[in-house]
């Protein structure tokens, strides 16, 4: 898919970071099936692009994303056992490729500009670090819409949120604002809503600065170990990481830079 064919999001490479903007703005980027499409490809494409180190996630406009666009949805539920189903890509089922790319892909960080409701929230709980403008709001809203919560959410809420916190959003569909999201976990930082982007981009720009491998490599092990049960494996995983990045040209740069007293210079 050619990023200038995207029509639900934009895509654009800022040095070392790739920004993409969901851009429905006057649907407050309601999710649809064609932007979760575009969206995991613009994912994987950061992934295989080595001049790309973060992935930096925003909405146009006022809000990030208002959850799905359910304005299909009665046609859906009319004719439901009259048409085929459609691929799993491209259900209205749970999204579930999108936590699949993010926890695969370069690390990634939410921008989130105003409201997150659905798919809007939980899409971020896959993000590595969220930042959100003191105008934004969030609700896992789907027990208000007799649904369930989706996109790997209930792995990600209670990992990110805690147990009860989790529970609490899932159970009430309740709209928070940026105060209470920060005291529930959902979120790391509340940034003063024009600065915003330029917050974000500066964490992105303090990542990018190190090592590709290393960076990826930290967030694989960290995705994967936070759910094994296992220490031994755990550790084991580590190690093998450590023995992987030893033999790379980054690791060899920063202990010449160390020993001759400068800046490690890792990107040319």
């Amino acid at each position: 898919m050619s990023t200038s064919q995207y029509e639900h999001i934009l895509y654009e490479k800022k040095g070392r970071i790739a920004v993409v903007t969901l851009n429905r703005p006057k649907k407050l980027n309601a999710w649809t099936p064609l932007m979760e499409a575009e969206f995991i490809d613009a994912v994987n494409k950061t992934a295989s692009d080595d001049d790309l180190s973060v992935l930096l996630v925003t909405g146009e406009g006022r809000g990030f994303c208002a959850g799905a666009d359910i304005g299909g949805w009665a046609q859906d539920i009319a004719t439901r056992g009259e048409r085929p189903p459609t691929s799993p890509l491209l259900a209205r089922d749970g999204s579930p490729e999108v936590p699949i790319a993010l926890s695969r892909g370069k690390p990634a960080i939410a921008a989130i500009n105003g409201p997150a409701i659905g798919i809007g929230l939980t899409m971020t709980l896959a993000c590595d670090i969220r930042l959100a403008s003191d105008r934004a709001t969030f609700s896992a809203r789907f027990v208000k819409i007799g649904l369930t919560p989706e996109c790997g959410s209930t792995r990600y809420l209670p990992l990110v949120a805690g147990f009860s916190n989790a529970l609490f959003l899932a159970l009430t569909g309740r709209i928070i604002d940026a105060q209470e999201a920060k005291e529930r976990g959902l979120i790391d930082r509340i940034v003063p809503h024009d600065s915003l982007i330029d917050e974000a981009m500066a964490l992105a720009e303090e990542i990018a600065a190190n090592p590709t491998d290393a960076i990826w490599g930290a967030k694989r092990l960290i995705h994967e170990a936070a759910v094994e049960g296992d220490l031994r494996r755990v550790v084991t995983q580590e190690v093998n990481m450590i023995r992987e990045q030893r033999r790379l040209p980054a690791h060899a740069e920063a202990v010449s830079a160390f020993q001759e007293k400068r800046e490690p210079r890792f990107h040319g």
